[in-house]
């Protein structure tokens, strides 16, 4: 079957089966391999991608369900050679260990960020409930996303005056 996706910004077009997981699709159609396969039930959220803006875990998202939609992986959060800031804080931070989950991990605070730019602690940890992971760097994911959150809360402020 033919389909056509927009993917990192890039049309796409393929022949594969329309309930074939867009995380394989991805991974073996287009090559992005920053997206993992954790559980392959939609529980960990390892396979996180944005489809119109929205955090969905491409393990269970049928490629047939993103047609028509704007993907982005986490090859697409760096922007011109540049890091995604929370790509820049993961490492300052020193979160990964295995860094399996961790493009899933970065795809559900940018969507956090995205929609609440100024987050509290309880908002993060809620957040990032859905992502699991198994070195237990939670506290240093935590701190990496406050330190982003507190970057653009000091360059609002930097704005006002």
């Amino acid at each position: 079957m033919a389909l056509s996706l927009t993917v990192n910004g890039e049309q796409q077009s393929l022949d594969v089966e329309g309930d074939t997981p867009l995380l394989w699709v991805l991974r073996d159609e287009l090559g992005l391999k920053g997206t993992k396969f954790g559980c392959g039930a939609g529980l960990c959220g390892a396979c996180t991608v944005h489809l119109n803006g929205e955090p969905v875990r491409s393990c269970s998202t049928s490629v047939e369900a993103a047609v028509g939609g704007e993907i982005t992986t986490i090859e697409g959060l760096a922007e011109d050679g540049q890091l995604h800031p929370l790509q820049e804080a993961w490492i300052a931070h020193g979160v990964p260990q295995c860094g399996y989950c961790q493009s899933g991990q970065i795809m559900s605070a940018a969507h956090l960020l995205a929609t609440n730019p100024a987050p509290v602690r309880d908002d993060i940890v809620a957040a990032m409930t859905g992502n699991l992971c198994r070195c237990g760097t939670y506290s240093r994911i935590i701190a990496a996303v406050e330190s982003v959150a507190g970057e653009s809360l000091a360059y609002d402020a930097a704005e006002e005056s």
